[in-house]
């Protein structure tokens, strides 16, 4: 102890950030590798294993013989160095690097660091004792042949997969699940006495008894037998249990909402504004189940009084609640075509807490101030009770105001002026957003139509019309007034932030701009107004929709943040999500926020630290990507079972993307998108040029190019694997010819599958024999 006395960190009492996992994994838990570096670190010298314990208060032998085996670990990963004078120092490995491991169907994964770094290559070698979404540390062992960082495992520290969905095989005396998730490439075994009475080909739900390791596939136990994989809405049981979505209500929860009724106790009304004489309307889509927004517009004398009213959530689910507890969990509503896995129970999602028509409902109001060229003055948030006066669609908005259709609009004489108001209010606060240079991207959305038995009758884009346009700018009004009140209140909240484009997709992008004659103004920093103008100044061209896709796919991806970073996209400073607490979480701790305001209490008294907004906001976004991955995996699922019956038809389509195995092709009449592969591509060696998005021939010249419009037939479903695969007929108008290649150019090389799935593969080529 006398040589270390000038340290000034007690490890002794010292809580250990990573106790828990260490409990977990073992039963008589001691110091983590992290807390044992972080004690050397800070002696600045040598330290003997008996200095060690002793710094821990380590006594019993049981802990010492751990600390040696732990210590012998550390030494082997390169984490610590043993001397010759029997101490213990800083290795080479000591910089470690923790993340999380994205899998690949082909064996070999990535680390995503958790400091925000590039991925690390780990090699189907490293992969063998992992399953995709595990978190690990890791170290540097090298570089690869394109100069980017390839890891070697130094520990597992937390295991993320607990179960899998999949379709269960018996060969001769081996059972084994193929997981439906196909970042998971490992087959899980099953012994006989587990099986469960599953039948060979049926989808199943195992637990996973015994994880992977070097030597050893998982382990499972059949748990659960969901039926054949082409049963009529397999593929969304298949998801929700495939990507652990919580579906089931806790027994606590369902205890706790027996006391709610369908209507709003006379008693909670009291307190509150009563705006209910205001013909507040909600506006939707033609198959929404809960209205969590409805909408004013008054006009005054210097421009408009705009009132956006919000399901009062945070009423009815406070904190420290079995329902607050589930709501966090699912952070998010999930919603699969025809089906919605809710964040709240009915009795809030579509009851209590849905704005429904012609009967009384709890809000809470943000009120803007906004003059005449659609500036918002002011703004206040107050608690309410409304009463909508009509539940429309966007379809008969639009028909009355835009189209004029004389039938709805007798049908609605009473609300035609209010109506009026909502319109001329959006098209001056319209002027206002192209001014400042908030992104507006006509992007192609679908909908699946169902026929009988859920199978897909036909695939429909979705129109956006003014009337969505309006709705849509009066709540990210709303959403601005809410990040500014909270911000000017300076009380922990969660932040919607939009980051720019980041240097190497900027560089990517203007490469490519610059060889269509196109520039991106704002240097090396563009905002939100360079993007619009470039969009503004090619709209007429027939290549505009390629321009506008590598303008979406150069922006990073929004995520939830206490963080002050701003909102890219939007060209805002601050941007919550206040407008939707029925469906999302953040919304309801802004909700939560506002009302600790409104009481008058003081900031130190709110709930929530900073720590504890940075944690739930990371929370929150995960389970976003966890539901926006499920979603994506289903429309998957249902398009390829859409066109199995398809096989040797012929469609005309667009390439929605090159890489260095071929190209993506998504059909115009239908919305599929399917690969054409680059073996198929005959009688000439192809090279992919990632700067151009295109895949060019050397003989013949033949470009094949993000945007282009050719013909394909279709040759492969996969619904295992959710793929498509397409053969090209003929090229259409969008394909280039040019001249040869020169001779000089570097010639391509096979396929190596750790790049092919960052979608930054080296240039390659292929040629039909």
């Amino acid at each position: 102890m006398t040589e270390i006395q000038d340290q000034e960190t007690d490890f002794k009492n010292l809580e250990d950030p990573h106790a828990q996992r260490e409990a977990e994994k073992y039963e008589n838990p001691i110091p983590s590798r992290e807390l044992i570096l972080q004690l050397i670190a800070q002696a600045q010298k040598p330290l003997r294993r008996q200095q060690i314990a002793q710094q821990f208060g380590l006594e019993s032998p049981d802990a010492l013989e751990a600390l040696r085996r732990r210590l012998r670990a550390m030494e082997r990963d390169g984490q610590l160095v043993f001397n010759s004078r029997q101490k213990y120092s800083l290795g080479d490995g000591h910089n470690t690097i923790s993340g999380r491991v994205l899998g690949h169907p082909d064996g070999f994964g990535f680390l995503k660091p958790d400091d925000g770094s590039d991925d690390l290559f780990l090699s189907p070698r490293e992969m063998k004792p992992l399953l995709h979404n595990d978190r690990v540390v890791v170290r540097v062992s090298g570089l690869d042949r394109k100069g980017r960082r390839e890891a070697t495992v130094v520990e597992i520290t937390e295991r993320n997969t607990h179960q899998i969905v999949g379709r269960f095989f018996v060969e001769g005396r081996v059972a084994y699940v193929v997981p439906d998730n196909k970042k998971i490439a490992h087959e899980v075994l099953i012994p006989t006495e587990d099986t469960g009475n599953a039948k060979k080909g049926q989808i199943v739900v195992a637990e996973i008894i015994q994880q992977p390791t070097a030597h050893c596939q998982p382990i499972g136990r059949v748990t659960e037998v969901l039926g054949m994989h082409m049963a009529p809405g397999m593929e969304i049981e298949m998801a929700i249990r495939s990507y652990d979505l919580p579906s089931q209500w806790p027994d606590a929860l369902l205890e706790e909402i027996k006391t709610l009724t369908p209507e709003v106790p006379e008693q909670a009304k009291q307190g509150r504004e009563d705006i209910r004489h205001l013909p507040l309307v909600t506006i939707d889509g033609e198959d929404a189940r809960d209205f969590d927004d409805a909408v004013y517009v008054q006009k005054t004398a210097k421009g408009w009084k705009l009132l956006v009213a919000i399901a009062d959530v945070s009423h009815y689910v406070r904190v420290n609640t079995a329902l607050d507890a589930e709501a966090k969990n699912r952070s998010t509503s999930v919603y699969f075509p025809e089906k919605v896995i809710p964040m709240l129970p009915e009795i809030l999602s579509n009851g209590l807490c849905s704005l429904n028509p012609q009967v009384d409902r709890l809000c809470m109001v943000c009120e803007m101030v906004i003059n005449a060229e659609g500036d918002v003055l002011r703004s206040r948030f107050f608690e309410a009770v409304m009463r909508s006066h009509a539940r429309l669609t966007y379809t008969q908005v639009a028909k009355m105001l835009v189209d004029g259709d004389q039938k709805l609009i007798q049908k609605y004489t009473a609300l035609m002026p209010h109506l009026q108001n909502l319109y001329g209010l959006y098209k001056t606060m319209r002027q206002q957003r192209e001014l400042r240079g908030a992104m507006d991207f006509d992007t192609q959305e679908t909908r699946i139509v169902f026929g009988a038995e859920r199978k897909i009758d036909q695939i429909v884009p979705v129109v956006r019309n003014d009337a969505h346009k309006l709705i849509e700018e009066f709540m990210i009004t709303a959403n601005t007034a809410a990040a500014k009140f909270l911000t000017r209140k300076k009380i922990p909240r969660l932040l919607r932030i939009h980051d720019g484009p980041g240097a190497e997709k900027l560089l990517a992008l203007k490469t490519f701009l610059g060889e269509l004659g196109l520039h991106l103004g704002g240097g090396a920093q563009p905002t939100p107004l360079d993007y619009m103008h470039l969009l503004e100044s090619v709209k007429e061209r027939k290549d505009a929709h390629l321009i506008q896709t590598l303008l979406l796919r150069s922006m990073s991806q929004a995520v939830y943040s206490p963080e002050t970073k701003g909102h890219f996209g939007l060209a805002l400073e601050a941007y919550t999500h206040f407008t939707s607490p029925i469906r999302r979480y953040p919304d309801l701790l802004v909700h939560r926020a506002i009302r600790h305001c409104l009481s008058g209490k003081k900031v130190s008294e709110f709930h929530y630290t900073h720590p504890d907004m940075v944690m739930l906001g990371e929370h929150c976004s995960a389970n976003e990507r966890r539901a926006d991955d499920a979603t994506r995996d289903v429309v998957s699922w249902l398009k390829c079972e859409y066109m199995m019956d398809k096989i040797g038809e012929e469609f005309d389509g667009i390439i929605s993307a090159v890489t260095g195995f071929g190209f993506f092709v998504e059909l115009q009449s239908i919305y599929v998108e399917g690969l054409v592969h680059i073996a198929s591509l005959h009688n000439d060696y192809f090279e992919f040029d990632a700067g151009r998005h295109q895949l060019h021939g050397e003989r013949t010249g033949v470009r094949y190019r993000l945007g282009d419009l050719i013909k394909v037939k279709v040759v492969r479903v996969s619904l295992d694997d959710k793929k498509i695969d397409f053969e090209l007929l003929q090229t259409g108008k969008g394909v280039k010819k040019a001249t040869q290649s020169p001779s000089g150019k570097n010639r391509s090389k096979k396929s190596d599958p750790k790049h092919e799935s960052k979608g930054k593969a080296k240039p390659k080529r292929r040629r039909k024999p």
